[in-house]
């Protein structure tokens, strides 16, 4: 999508923008980590995050994209992404991932991260841990990676690596982008190995990359309100999601306070803040 504009490559300055954006995300995401819980609906949820926009002085990425009606995207179980916040009731067994943006001064923030509730299942905390695993792996890959294919090249061999009685699906339909003074801008960054090695990494690109994996079948299917993606076979899903900056001296991930330090230590990478 959107593979024929140009690529934006940003400034220190611009990226350091793209930061603030990133941080009022993180704290999006710690109000929610804070407020799920078995009874509580999707709505109220997403009231939360709402309520962390307006305080932050900053504006939902997500409402009104397309005419999508809510600050966050909320998907539980069987839906991969774009579930619409609403009367939904959590379960003290559901698996549920949280996607938001902000917008602060012209300047996107995005990142998604998945809660197991407290009954969850062992598959399913199985699957969330390598849905984030998957995509720090694609983080690490971009620090020294020549080509944006390199990303999926690196999520798709650490899912194959996984023992073929809990490998999960590799949703390959829905993918990372570029982001900047809009939410999504190419080029796209895929979540599989294609022939394409796709764009050439240079200081000042800005990328989501954000895996999404499933227990059963990544077949997919978009339910009648045009947005709400669910897995064909009903098995559950999960999506996790951050922010990467590339510049001069090395790659900073914008959505992580500390930067992508804590990920990225066990492959041996070390973050570069602009700060």
């Amino acid at each position: 999508m959107f593979g024929r504009e140009a690529i934006e490559y940003k400034s220190d300055e611009q990226i350091r923008k793209i930061r603030r954006a990133a941080l009022v995300v993180a704290d999006i995401h710690d109000a929610l980590r804070e407020a799920v819980r078995p009874g509580v609906t999707t709505g109220e949820l997403d009231l939360v995050a709402g309520r962390v926009l307006e305080a932050a002085g900053a504006k939902s990425n997500f409402l009104g994209y397309y005419g999508y009606p809510a600050n966050a995207c909320i998907s539980v179980n069987e839906t991969i992404v774009h579930g619409i916040p609403g009367d939904r009731v959590l379960t003290d067994s559901d698996i549920v991932s949280f996607d938001c943006g902000a917008v602060v001064d012209g300047w996107h923030g995005d990142a998604c991260f998945t809660v197991c509730m407290p009954n969850a299942s062992e598959e399913d905390r199985r699957l969330s841990d390598m849905t984030e695993k998957a995509m720090w792996t694609g983080i690490a890959a971009l620090a020294s990676a020549k080509h944006v294919g390199e990303v999926g090249g690196a999520i798709e061999d650490y899912v194959d690596s996984i023992p073929e009685d809990h490998r999960p699906g590799l949703v390959e339909e829905y993918m990372g982008h570029g982001i900047g003074s809009s939410m999504h801008q190419p080029p796209d960054v895929l979540n599989y190995r294609a022939k394409n090695k796709g764009a050439k990494i240079k200081p000042g690109m800005v990328l989501c990359v954000e895996p999404m994996l499933t227990l059963g079948s990544p077949d997919s299917k978009v339910l009648e309100d045009e947005w709400t993606v669910v897995t064909l076979d009903g098995r559950n899903a999960c999506h996790w999601e951050h922010e990467v900056a590339i510049h001069r001296r090395g790659i900073w991930v914008l959505t992580a306070r500390d930067g992508g330090a804590e990920g990225l230590a066990p492959y041996g990478v070390t973050p570069v803040p602009l700060d």
